[in-house]
């Protein structure tokens, strides 16, 4: 059974998200504010966090930060800020997905349920390398030159995607769909966002070539000789 954080001060919301996550089998833990949301996280050890952005105390932005600071888990933002810039600053910080309220319930189960397929999905023997880019699809791990990158569950999904056919031309239609494996108004800068932090963090590695490429009007693909 995965524990999913909720964290929301409007009482109706979280009541409702905690029903829909009961009936479909998940054991929830809840949090009305920022400050009790980052002592959830440390007590519980969540699978998986659905964050509000307008928090009172401790902003739901630096929840995200605080709890990427150490750890990978999945995020998903459940907010009624529906502006584009708040969109891609809650991506850019390393949460995987974002609902805009008024939602339904039924469609954030999903996407909870596709988020952690994800992380679960360790049936796949998969192991494959292009240049100095190795991705282990069972530990979920990419190492450049040696050095292992941390990603997120989708910054992961993104990169092995685009890996396992080096040179292929995605469009962001596409790699959306590879991302959530469920139907849903999609929203197609948050492959940008993303793409945006998995070159940061490839540039943390020892060395510094440009993996994924940009195909402009179209999408990305992953380097052929990276």
């Amino acid at each position: 059974m995965a524990t999913v954080l909720v964290i929301d001060d409007e009482p109706r919301i979280a009541r409702l998200v905690r029903d829909y996550l009961d009936q479909a089998g998940f054991r929830v833990v809840e949090a009305a504010d920022g400050g009790e949301a980052v002592d959830a996280f440390r007590n519980h050890r969540p699978d998986l966090l659905i964050v509000d952005l307008g928090l009172p105390g401790i902003d739901g932005l630096d929840v995200i930060r605080q709890v990427r600071s150490s750890s990978d888990v999945p995020i998903i933002i459940l907010s009624a800020r529906s502006d584009e810039t708040d969109r891609v600053v809650g991506l850019e910080l390393g949460a995987d997905d974002y609902v805009v309220k008024p939602f339904g319930p039924k469609e954030l189960v999903a996407r909870v349920r596709a988020l952690l397929r994800r992380v679960d999905n360790n049936g796949s023997a998969d192991v494959f390398r292009v240049g100095e880019v190795e991705v282990d699809v069972p530990k979920m791990q990419v190492t450049v030159a040696g050095a292992e990158v941390e990603l997120t569950p989708t910054e992961f999904q993104l990169v092995s995607t685009l890996a396992a056919q080096p040179g292929r031309v995605f469009t962001r239609a596409q790699l959306l769909d590879a991302l959530h494996g469920v139907s849903f108004e999609s929203y197609e800068r948050a492959v940008d966002a993303h793409v945006k932090n998995i070159r940061r963090k490839f540039g943390s590695a020892p060395r510094k070539p440009q993996y994924i490429l940009t195909v402009h009007g179209v999408g990305y693909k992953f380097a052929e000789d990276a």
